[in-house]
């Protein structure tokens, strides 16, 4: 029998994202002997044990001494403390990686409290719901969706290789990038389309109480897809914006060029124009779908 990758993951922040991974543990053969939970909240940790998704749970961060691939997994504001806690607890041969949004200011805060010896490789697992707790994760939130690796120069391969395989074992498809290309891309893909969430559900509840619920009665598929997005947790897009902001606000000025041409079009009636950029975007929905990533 093959022994399996890890022996035990520590996954600090039982969200929806760290009681995912905790399923896929318990679900898939050789991924690794068990979970440990850390989590600043002791009630969380008490509903991680009734659930049964580790078989140890607690708030102190010594815990993560016991295991060789430890997993954050909270919001990324939190990460400048949280390195500071649980650095002098891992263990030399340790994988430490994360999921965060954001790679460059994970680097940033993470790095500096990685002891000699423990691999740290960030990474970003691209699946979400808009829920969040212990009790949302689900085994099948990462299958047949990327997964990216972002080590810096000089990581080991090999840590690298099996924290690959580990997600490729949680039914991820991995990417290997790097880190500042990372946060352009997902500012464009992920934090630009949250923030235009936020922006629409935002100005539905600034209408006159009557129109508000209106919008609300008569949600068509768009604006409810946009509350679905608007949804997610607010801790978590915060830290995400303030961490990415320089992607961000270059891609928000793009955005606000492209929306001001739109705008004109509109104005003049300038049919032909609206007509080739909606044929355009329809073109990149299909190949999303193609890509099967819809």
């Amino acid at each position: 029998m093959t022994a399996p990758l890890f022996n035990k993951v520590a996954i600090v922040g039982f969200g929806l994202i760290g009681s995912s991974i905790a399923r896929c543990v318990a679900e898939y053969p050789g991924l690794a002997n068990g979970v440990v939970c850390v989590d600043r909240s002791q009630a969380v940790c008490d509903r991680v044990l009734e659930l049964g998704l580790a078989q140890q749970a607690g708030t102190d961060p010594a815990l993560v001494s016991q295991c060789d691939l430890v997993v954050l997994a909270t919001p990324i504001g939190a990460f400048a403390d949280l390195g500071a806690v649980i650095g002098p607890h891992l263990t030399a041969g340790t994988v430490l990686t994360d999921v965060g949004s954001v790679k460059q200011s994970v680097i940033r805060d993470i790095a500096p409290h990685v002891p000699d010896g423990v691999h740290f490789i960030p990474g970003h697992p691209l699946a979400g719901t808009e829920h969040s707790g212990p009790d949302s994760g689900f085994a099948l939130l990462f299958k047949g969706r990327w997964c990216i690796l972002t080590p810096t120069p000089g990581t080991n391969q090999a840590a690298v290789d099996r924290l690959s395989a580990f997600w490729s074992g949680c039914g991820s498809m991995i990417e290997v990038m790097e880190p500042g290309h990372h946060d352009r891309v997902l500012a464009i893909t992920s934090h630009l389309p949250h923030l235009i969430a936020y922006t629409i559900v935002g100005t539905a509840t600034d209408l006159e109480e009557h129109l508000q619920s209106e919008v609300i009665r008569f949600s068509a598929t768009g604006f409810r897809d946009f509350t679905r997005i608007a949804a997610s947790d607010p801790t978590m897009w915060r830290d995400i914006f303030l961490n990415n902001r320089e992607a961000v606000l270059e891609v928000i000025q793009r955005f606000t060029e492209d929306l001001t041409a739109l705008q004109r079009a509109i104005r003049w009636g300038e049919g032909d124009k609206l007509h080739e950029l909606f044929t355009r975007t329809r073109a990149v929905r299909r190949s999303i779908i193609d890509a099967k990533q819809a």
